[in-house]
């Protein structure tokens, strides 16, 4: 499989929604200044009884298994030997790259002190008995490793670009400063495309070992953000609560992952006006149904062998939220066992949704609704944390829109008369 399946969006970046996205981010990041100004209580609700807030429930805990595309799809075509499916991978990639580096952005901003975060790579400082250190180092290798994965794209993008514009502005750029631009810069930018050339073929050589790595990594930590609520036996409700939470979030992260596999490809397909991925798509969608069958079975087992199963139909305030998440997950299950709604676009897409929602859902039962410190100890998002966190996501989208128009990253259209149909359409979106 080579770089020939990918290309870039051939459309303007400056458009409505990138000046959307950009303004929301520079909300975001302004309140993110404010926080390591005036420190966290100036944004923050948290507390000593909850000391992560939605931070760490949706940017760590749910954020990183919805950024979990890369892995489930690098499972799909790499374990599997489904190279069919080869083509979507570079997308999945890209979501889960900007998905794992702002999950550890923000904790950044949730732990503050950044200027000790140096500790990390000592050794002598490490706890290796802790799940959190365990998570926190793999989510670090594993950001890594996708960058690694991205890379042929980017060296694709410098061997085949003609720096032209770059030229054009450098040369400008040093006529403002009345100096003269450096002598033979064509060549100094053409040393670089030949760099670009020969360390290509030498990644892709390496780059089983590196997929390899990001496989094992987040089915470690993906498990260990599982692992992290056992110490919480007191204080997360009966619900939620059990020894089989590693493997239920390995599940859980699994499924979501090729759901918004599913939802990526839909809206950046209809967004760009590009032909949509159909008969991928479906073959995504009959994988999924089993593992949320295999989740919920041992989420209802497991609530049976513990007593719970009472606790679960009782209509409580944790109750509905629990029946909630179930009807999520085994709504948008049921659907994709239909044939004739795997071959549909749009219940493809409403299928994808109720699982993601479902499945993300449990994450916050798990981390944050199902939590309980105590009395005395109530917690609710400050709109600041909100913002923070919407500023967070839009950054993701905008350089997952800002990227796909640079570098080649959707699949190829194999005709010409879909090249002219995605051209067109795009160039009117935009």
């Amino acid at each position: 499989m080579g770089n020939d399946e990918y290309q870039k969006l051939n459309t303007r970046i400056l458009t409505p929604s990138f000046c959307v996205l950009l303004t929301l981010t520079l909300i975001g990041f302004a309140l993110m200044a404010v926080r390591f100004i005036k420190g966290i209580g100036a944004v923050s609700n948290m507390s000593d009884g909850y000391p992560w807030g939605i931070w760490i429930t949706y940017d760590v805990a749910t954020g990183t298994a919805i950024a979990c595309g890369g892995y489930a799809m690098a499972i799909l075509v790499y374990i599997r030997n489904r190279m069919h499916y080869h083509p979507m991978i570079r997308s999945a990639i890209l979501t889960s790259m900007f998905g794992y580096g702002l999950a550890g952005f923000s904790v950044m901003v949730d732990v503050g002190r950044p200027w000790n975060a140096y500790n990390f790579f000592i050794p002598s400082h490490w706890q290796a008995n802790s799940a959190m250190f365990e998570v926190a180092l793999c989510v670090m290798a594993y950001t890594t490793v996708l960058i690694i994965e991205f890379m042929p794209a980017i060296l694709t993008w410098i061997e085949r670009t003609e720096w032209r514009t770059l030229q054009h502005l450098l040369n400008k750029l040093y006529g403002r400063l009345g100096k003269p631009a450096p002598e033979h810069l064509a060549d100094r930018l053409e040393g670089v495309k030949e760099i670009a050339a020969w360390l290509k073929p030498r990644l892709d050589k390496a780059l089983i070992f590196i997929i390899v790595l990001g496989i094992t990594l987040p089915t470690m930590h993906q498990s260990s953000l599982g692992s992290l609520l056992l110490i919480a036996s007191t204080k997360l409700h009966p619900l939620w609560y059990t020894g089989f939470l590693p493997l239920l979030f390995l599940i859980n992260c699994v499924y979501i992952g090729y759901s918004i596999a599913i939802l990526e490809s839909v809206i950046s397909c209809y967004a760009f006006k590009r032909p949509f991925e159909t008969a991928e798509l479906a073959g995504l969608a009959r994988i999924i149904p089993w593992l949320t069958v295999i989740w919920l079975s041992v989420v209802v087992g497991d609530l049976a062998w513990r007593g719970q199963l009472a606790a679960a139909v009782s209509l409580d305030f944790y109750s509905r939220f629990f029946l909630l998440e179930f009807c999520l997950i085994g709504g948008g299950s049921l659907l994709l066992f239909s044939g004739r709604k795997r071959a549909s676009v749009r219940w493809l897409f409403v299928s994808a949704v109720l699982i993601v929602l479902g499945g993300a859902l449990y994450r916050f039962n798990v981390y944050l609704i199902g939590f309980n410190p105590g009395k005395g100890w109530h917690y609710f998002p400050a709109l600041a944390e909100l913002l923070i966190t919407v500023g967070i996501v839009a950054f993701e989208i905008l350089g997952y829109q800002v990227l796909v128009k640079i570098l080649p990253v959707l699949p190829r259209l194999h005709t010409r008369e879909q090249h002219e149909a995605a051209g067109h359409g795009a160039a009117e979106k935009a």
